[in-house]
């Protein structure tokens, strides 16, 4: 999907929702467990109940990974299932040596066909460049992260008095444009989106963290939208598991159509 595209969906929608698939067998409604694959059937009616809303759907890979092979069965018929018109998204946090890297981009862009994948930038360009030999696919890097470890290196200081998180984005920039490179910033630390909205005036940034882990959609929208809105903003606990009884679907439909609203409000209010 081309990054016009997206801007499309996301202003046919009047959103930009990310639908976060970190689906547990452990959390899933106890009635779907006797189903043969009760992982998929979860997934199938929380697309079906947000696919209104939604422009993209985010799963997250380790929650697949720890099924072994069925749960690698569930995966490829969760994203195929998935409505062409949504970005897809591999969570799977890879980065390695460049051949190593070569071998996961060609799981996930070519066996799996994801739309993009999020990957650990740490082992720098030689490591990333892999991903971006896919035309069309998309990178998102892990630029500042929600969880409290993000300070052991993330925001360390440099000797140039940067973060080093500002050094993988000016880096970054000279592995490829904002039409195929996207960051992932953690939505709990809206205070920092500015500033990096600053660095990196014309990306689209994954913000995870609204809704369960306490991000401030409005804080968020404020500081990260830009022109062709530059913002995915994912939610997965709250949307997913509002209820883990049979009205599991409805209430994500009622907590996936409450965000899209505000969605709709912030880029009417600060998109100019």
């Amino acid at each position: 999907m081309t990054r016009q595209e997206l801007f499309e969906q996301i202003k046919k929608k009047n959103s930009y929702l990310c639908v976060g698939l970190d689906t547990d067998i452990e959390k899933i409604p106890k009635h779907l467990l006797s189903l043969p694959d009760p992982v998929f059937e979860f997934n199938k009616q929380i697309i079906d109940a947000t696919k209104e809303f939604s422009v993209a759907y985010k799963p997250n890979i380790a929650f697949y990974e720890s099924m072994g092979p069925k749960g690698w069965e569930s995966l490829r018929k969760t994203l195929d299932y998935i409505p062409k018109d949504c970005f897809t998204i591999a969570d799977a946090k890879r980065g390695d040596i460049g051949n190593t890297s070569a071998l996961y981009a060609r799981t996930y862009f070519q066996q799996m066909e994801f739309d993009s994948i999020t990957v650990a930038p740490y082992m720098g360009e030689d490591s990333v460049k892999p991903f971006l030999d896919f035309p069309g696919k998309w990178v998102i890097l892990l630029i500042h992260t929600s969880n409290p470890g993000s300070i052991d290196i993330q925001q360390l200081e440099t000797r140039d008095g940067r973060f080093v998180y500002e050094e993988v984005i000016f880096a970054s920039q000279r592995w490829a444009t904002a039409d195929r490179m996207m960051y992932v910033v953690g939505a709990t630390k809206a205070d920092k989106i500015g500033t990096i909205r600053a660095l990196a005036p014309d990306h689209f940034f994954l913000v995870p963290g609204v809704g369960a882990q306490g991000g401030d959609l409005e804080a968020v929208s404020k500081a990260g939208l830009n022109a062709q809105c530059g913002l995915l903003v994912n939610s997965s606990r709250s949307i997913i598991y509002a209820s883990t009884k049979e009205d599991f679907a409805d209430r994500a439909r009622q907590e996936a159509q409450a965000l899209k609203t505000q969605m709709k409000e912030y880029l009417h209010k600060f998109i100019q």
